[in-house]
């Protein structure tokens, strides 16, 4: 069954930023923690495949990350969902422990979802930019509303419509901050060699993973999201 329309609302992208930061620095030991549990193991074997050249290895490494960041951000819109009453109940094992029933449906959103921003940018740009904020609160809709992979792209479109800037906005804020970091620790690690590449990328993932899944998880239930399908 289709979810219920979003309600009408205003999503404020300082909010946002507010939030994630907030949500990011309050619970830095649960997030970064799950992000070391997680990427470094996607950082190591991806950065690995990278180094060694190649279509497949290349491909190979876009699959690893896309189910290491599918499967995080499960994980996060539990958490996100978790403190918006105004404390943590669950530990660490039970947040990743609800993400797993979801984690096929996620890596497969992620695989399509990538396929289909990656030829929007590739092409003109501009399409892939649309795609990339109308789809971009797809994931935490199938992890609460149990949404199938191809039914996301449709209600993460419905949710973002009318605050398509304000999430472009928010969105293009967090990825700034991901790309400044990620750029300065492939600066420090390219003369140094492949070993320091693949340190440097796993760094990265983990230190910036949580700001783009927590800000996508705000953003969800702030535009009317969680509500399960069928349910007004």
């Amino acid at each position: 069954m289709e979810a219920a329309a979003a309600p009408s609302k205003k999503l404020d992208v300082g909010k946002v930023i507010n939030e994630t930061f907030s949500v990011y620095g309050q619970n830095a030991v649960v997030v970064l923690a799950s992000s070391i549990v997680v990427f470094v193991v996607v950082g190591v074997v991806s950065g690995l495949l990278q180094t060694a050249g190649g279509f497949v290895p290349q491909a190979l490494a876009a699959v690893i990350r896309v189910a290491g960041f599918a499967f995080y951000t499960g994980f996060v819109v539990r958490l996100v969902e978790d403190v918006r009453d105004g404390r943590r109940d669950q530990t660490i094992g039970g947040l990743m422990s609800s993400a797993m029933p979801a984690i096929v449906s996620l890596v497969v959103f992620g695989i399509l979802f990538g396929i289909g921003v990656g030829i929007g940018l590739v092409l003109i740009i501009v399409p892939g930019l649309i795609l990339l904020t109308f789809w971009s609160v797809g994931a935490p809709a199938i992890v609460v509303e149990r949404a199938g992979p191809i039914e996301a792209f449709g209600r993460s479109w419905r949710l973002v419509r009318g605050d398509a800037w304000s999430v472009f906005g928010a969105l293009l804020v967090m990825l700034l901050f991901i790309i400044v970091i990620g750029v300065v620790l492939a600066v420090i690690a390219t003369p140094i060699g492949n070993g320091a590449i693949v340190v440097a990328n796993v760094i990265s993932n983990v230190i910036t993973a949580p700001l783009f899944a927590i800000a996508v998880s705000v953003m969800f239930f702030d535009l009317g999201g969680g509500r399960p399908a069928g349910r007004a």
